[in-house]
C-alpha cells in the first residue's frame, strides 16, 4: 500500500516507518493522522513485526501539525464563526476531534511491540507528542525539541504533558511548556528524554536498528508483557502494579515454551527461536 506521509518496510521482524516528506518538513497533514494509526494497528493486529522503528527524512524530523488540519473540511476547526446557538455543539465536536488526534499517538503506546524513534533536526509541536508516546527516543547532535503550541497561543493537547512529565523533570517540562524554548539534544539526553545522541543520522539509525534487532531476537510474549507492565507502573501505585503483574504473569507464564527454549538454546550454544505473537482476532465484523 502507498501512503502520502510514510514509507513502510518490514525485514528481519522489524517494521521501519519513514516519514518521507522531508522537503515539506514532514508536517503532519490530514493524511498523516489517518495513515499512522492505520499502519501501526495493522502491524500490531497482524503481528507483522517484533519491533517498530520510526525515522524521518530531510533536515528536520517534523515541524508538527500542518495548518491544513485546522482549515480543511472536517478538521478540528474552531467555534469562532459559529452562532451562539451552535457554539456548544461545535465545541463538543472539537473535543471529539481532539480525542481522535490523541488516538493517533496512543496507538504507539498500546502496540504490543516496542516503538523506537530516531530524531534528526527539529522535533516540533505534534512531533513532541509523537515522540513522547514511543518506548525509546534517539537523536542526532543537531536535534532539538520544541513545545511549539505555546508559541501559537495554545496549550499542547495531544499527549505531551501526561507523558513528558514521566520522562524528564517536571520543572523542565514547565519551563519548555511556558517559554516555547528549544531543548537541544545534549540537554535532552542529560534530562533522560532521549536514550542517546549521535553525530549524524546514519550513525543513529545504525544504533537504533541494532537495538531493534536485539529486541526482535527476544521472546515477543515476554517483551509484550514488559511493555504492558512498564506502562501500567507509570500510571499506578507500586502495590497496584505488583498485584496486576502477578495476575498477568499467572496468565502468560509457561515454562514449557519460551523459558525452556532459552535454557535449551544456551545449553546447545545457539540462538533461541521464539514463536511470534498471534494475530488479534476481531470480536465483531
Amino acid at each position: 500500500m502507498t501512503f502520502r506521509c510514510f514509507d513502510v518496510e518490514t525485514a528481519d521482524n522489524i517494521a521501519h516507518l519513514t516519514l518521507k516528506r522531508g522537503d515539506e518538513l514532514n508536517t503532519m497533514v490530514p493524511e498523516f493522522w489517518r495513515e499512522l494509526p492505520e499502519i501501526i494497528r495493522d502491524i500490531d493486529a497482524n503481528a507483522k513485526a517484533r519491533a517498530i522503528v520510526i525515522s524521518s527524512t530531510g533536515r528536520h524530523f517534523s515541524a508538527g501539525m500542518d495548518l491544513s488540519v485546522f482549515t480543511s473540511g472536517g478538521s478540528v476547526g474552531t467555534s469562532a464563526a459559529a452562532s451562539p446557538q451552535e457554539r456548544g455543539r461545535v465545541r463538543a465536536n472539537l473535543r471529539t476531534s481532539l480525542l481522535e488526534l490523541q488516538e493517533t499517538f496512543s496507538v504507539l503506546e498500546r502496540a504490543r511491540m516496542p516503538v523506537l524513534i530516531a530524531i534528526q533536526g527539529g522535533c516540533v509541536g505534534g512531533a513532541v507528542d509523537m515522540a513522547s508516546a514511543c518506548d525509546c527516543r534517539y537523536a542526532t547532535e543537531d536535534a532539538f525539541f520544541v513545545i511549539q503550541e505555546i508559541n501559537l497561543g495554545m496549550t499542547a493537547d495531544l499527549g505531551t504533558f501526561p507523558r513528558l512529565c514521566h520522562l524528564m523533570p517536571e520543572g523542565m517540562v514547565r519551563e519548555l511548556a511556558y517559554s516555547g524554548r528549544r531543548l537541544p539534544a545534549q540537554r535532552a539526553v542529560e534530562l533522560g528524554l532521549v536514550n542517546a545522541i549521535f553525530p549524524n543520522q546514519d550513525a543513529m539509525l545504525a544504533h537504533v536498528m541494532s537495538v531493534a534487532k536485539d529486541i526482535a531476537e527476544k521472546s515477543p510474549l515476554a517483551v509484550h508483557g514488559s511493555k504492558v507492565m512498564i506502562n501500567y507502573a507509570r500510571d499506578h501505585a507500586t502495590a497496584d502494579t505488583l498485584d496486576y503483574l502477578s495476575t498477568w504473569q499467572a496468565g502468560m507464564y509457561n515454562p514449557e515454551t519460551d523459558m525452556r527454549e532459552c535454557f535449551m538454546a544456551k545449553q546447545e550454544r545457539r540462538a533461541p527461536q521464539f514463536a511470534d505473537l498471534l494475530p488479534l482476532k476481531k470480536v465483531l465484523g
